[in-house]
């Protein structure tokens, strides 16, 4: 049987990137923090490539007309059960309406309330294609049970039209007791945890790792920055403010020679020296092992570790976009930028 072993501060490559703030009766973040066996399992999951959970929060609904717009459209206007606290099913556009009504107006009667705070928070949970779907629903309502059952109000309902099963889930931000919900950096990972272990329970393999962990250096899109980019590129607006800053940068890199590594290129490039370094030498222990089993799991974080992508961010990516661009149209050379003859 292995006697696994972790190598001094292992433990820091799936270390949650904020600091919880709370903590739950049930153990979820025991794949974050176990030794031995529970380590060497979830280091057998992120090689094996175990499917990342998405908890993402979308928005926030600020008054009763938007709410009802949103019940509308998570239960596509009634066709769709939404299913709250103690399997209650909410089945027709009427009882939809209802629910609106009576979060508008605990929340509306909330004296303390400021005028800008949300009457209730969108949340999706997502896998990937080909994810059992009735497990992700299962695994969304048993998440939803653990972090707000007792303390809010909330719904959900399961959408398929789309590759990636995902669950819709709307909270009513006033809780019972009158406290407001608030999620930050620190709750997002807490709930990613939460649903990963949900879907491990019903046979899913399913991981919640910090992007680090996975060799990822680049942040993924912001929803709003995406709405706007997919609007300009349909022809319905500007480009944002924040994507032509980016392009400014990257031209510069692309074509002004501006080449050298900014404090945060190297910032990177260190995490994930570090991070590569620890898988290393996790495998050379492993592969120390008289165990079939460890060396076997070493040779698999090796490779893991030659598949991970080369540390990026987004300047560069946009640099070999505008240089690609550009020589797709014959404008410049990429190198040095001098008209091409045409």
């Amino acid at each position: 049987m292995t006697d696994f072993q972790m190598v001094g501060g292992f433990e820091d490559v799936w270390r949650p990137p904020v600091r919880q703030r709370i903590v739950r009766p049930r153990s979820v973040l025991r794949p974050s923090s176990a030794v031995g066996a529970g380590a060497r399992v979830r280091l057998e999951r992120v090689v094996a490539g175990a499917p990342e959970v998405m908890v993402k929060v979308t928005g926030r609904t600020r008054d009763g007309a938007h709410l009802r717009a949103h019940l509308d459209y998570i239960s596509r206007n009634g066709r769709l059960e939404l299913e709250g606290p103690d399997g209650a099913l909410i089945v027709d556009r009427r009882d939809v309406a209802d629910l609106a009504d009576s979060w508008a107006a605990a929340t509306l009667g909330d004296r303390p309330r400021r005028k800008d705070s949300p009457l209730s928070h969108s949340v999706i949970l997502s896998m990937p294609a080909g994810t059992n779907e009735i497990a992700v629903r299962d695994a969304a309502r048993s998440f939803a049970a653990d972090m707000f059952a007792g303390r809010h109000d909330y719904v959900f309902t399961l959408h398929t039209d789309t590759p990636r099963p995902h669950v819709h889930l709307a909270i009513c931000s006033r809780g019972h007791m009158g406290e407001r919900l608030n999620p930050k950096k620190a709750d997002l990972e807490l709930w990613r945890q939460t649903f990963a272990q949900a879907l491990r329970d019903r046979g899913v393999e399913a991981e919640a790792t910090p992007r680090r962990a996975r060799g990822v250096t680049r942040k993924a899109e912001r929803t709003p920055l995406r709405k706007i980019r997919d609007r300009h590129e349909a022809g319905g607006g500007p480009m944002a403010r924040v994507r032509r800053s980016a392009y400014r940068e990257a031209a510069a890199t692309a074509f002004q020679g501006r080449t050298e590594r900014t404090p945060w290129d190297q910032r990177i490039v260190a995490r994930q020296q570090a991070v590569r370094t620890l898988y290393l030498t996790q495998a050379q222990l492993l592969g120390k092992s008289s165990d079939p089993a460890d060396r076997a799991l070493a040779a698999k974080v090796e490779a893991f570790v030659r598949s991970m992508p080369h540390p990026d961010t987004q300047r560069l990516a946009l640099a070999r976009e505008l240089r690609m661009a550009n020589t797709r149209l014959g404008r410049s050379d990429p190198e040095t930028g001098k008209e091409r003859g045409r």
